[in-house]
């Protein structure tokens, strides 16, 4: 029962997927984010099921594009977008770490966000948008894309649990609070969905797996040095700009494997 309500307390947080309604006691969010990258599975889901839907109906580029960057803010509600916004606020006001910090605790969007939103947003968009005009070997590539989304909440969820919260009060202390009498048990876990995801990432395509992995592990280091040369640490918002970063940056790793892998194609036919 402990670990269906912990599945239900996470995809209430990080999802609007409907799930039963209780109150929350602390024993039953210990192990919540152990359910955290189910969310990310399903927006995998749904993105490969609409990869597949727009390649039987032959659906055009633009509704292919709009619907599937669209899918991820659907099912999560925007959540990680917020804390991605509210760190570009702060990282984009070149303040203080102790300023920077009240930024993100203000409830108002800045010029700054909003821009780099557009961006970030334009370049997820182009790059998915060229994902989905694959040829033949879209299949192995929309497979590891597929798992993307996954894979950024796991490296996210075990962030959290590892690395030296920036303040000592807001939703991420309050989280990783509630898991430390399980710590070793909930990471233990996460490492394991972490073998899984990658599993099925290698099996769909080896070598664009590896570049996803190396990638992936050398924003994870980029993340862990600019959150502490600018915060100190880590905090909810920043959680949410890694997932919403990752996701994007991977995207574009993809198209671009993608890419060369057709000119390598087309020259040796």
């Amino acid at each position: 029962m402990e670990f269906i309500k912990a599945f239900c307390i996470a995809f209430s947080i990080y999802s609007k997927v409907p799930v039963p309604q209780f109150k929350w006691e602390e024993k039953d969010m210990r192990y919540h984010l152990i359910f955290f990258p189910f969310v990310g599975a399903l927006i995998g889901g749904f993105m490969y099921l609409w990869n597949y839907i727009c390649c039987v109906f032959d659906i055009g580029i633009i509704t292919y594009t709009c619907i599937g960057v669209a899918i991820p803010l659907i099912i999560t509600g925007g959540f990680h977008v917020d804390g991605f916004m509210d760190t570009m606020d702060a990282l984009k006001s070149y303040k203080s770490r102790e300023e920077k910090l009240e930024i993100m605790k203000d409830a108002h969007i800045g010029a700054f966000s909003v821009i780099m939103l557009a961006a970030w947003g334009l370049v997820f968009m182009g790059a998915y948008s060229y994902i989905g005009s694959y040829d033949y070997f879209m299949y192995e590539i929309y497979g590891v894309f597929a798992c993307v989304f996954a894979l950024a909440r796991i490296l996210s969820a075990i962030l959290v649990l590892s690395l030296k919260g920036a303040k000592c009060d807001g939703m991420l202390h309050t989280f990783s609070d509630s898991a430390a009498s399980k710590k070793g048990f909930v990471k233990t876990m996460l490492f394991v969905e972490l073998i899984i995801c990658m599993g099925f990432m290698f099996y769909a395509n080896v070598y664009l797996s590896i570049v996803v992995v190396v990638t992936a592990t050398l924003y994870v280091l980029y993340y862990i040095w600019k959150t502490r040369k600018e915060f100190g640490g880590i905090t909810g918002d920043t959680a949410g700009y890694f997932v919403v970063c990752l996701e994007v940056i991977l995207t574009v790793v993809i198209a671009v494997y993608g890419f060369v892998l057709s000119i390598v194609t087309v020259g040796i036919g």
